[in-house]
């Protein structure tokens, strides 16, 4: 079994998308300050695209939060 379709591997982009929201973030403003298309986040927060540990870094710093908070 993939690691993405684990169920910890769920919890983690559930915790994702909540930082994001708590922040009043929206996919659009993540995705310009990633310098990357919307699409990128959606595909992320949906389990489509998968998400490695530098990127995670990289977006946890976004929403003002650690990488532990999400994991």
């Amino acid at each position: 079994m993939k690691t993405i379709y684990s169920k910890e591997y769920k919890e983690v982009l559930l915790k994702l998308k909540k930082a994001r929201e708590k922040a009043g973030l929206n996919q659009v403003d993540i995705a310009k300050m990633l310098n990357k298309p919307q699409s990128f986040v959606s595909k992320i927060e949906n389990g489509e695209r998968r998400l490695d540990i530098i990127e995670l870094k990289h977006i946890a710093k976004l929403y003002k939060i650690s990488t532990k908070d999400l994991l």
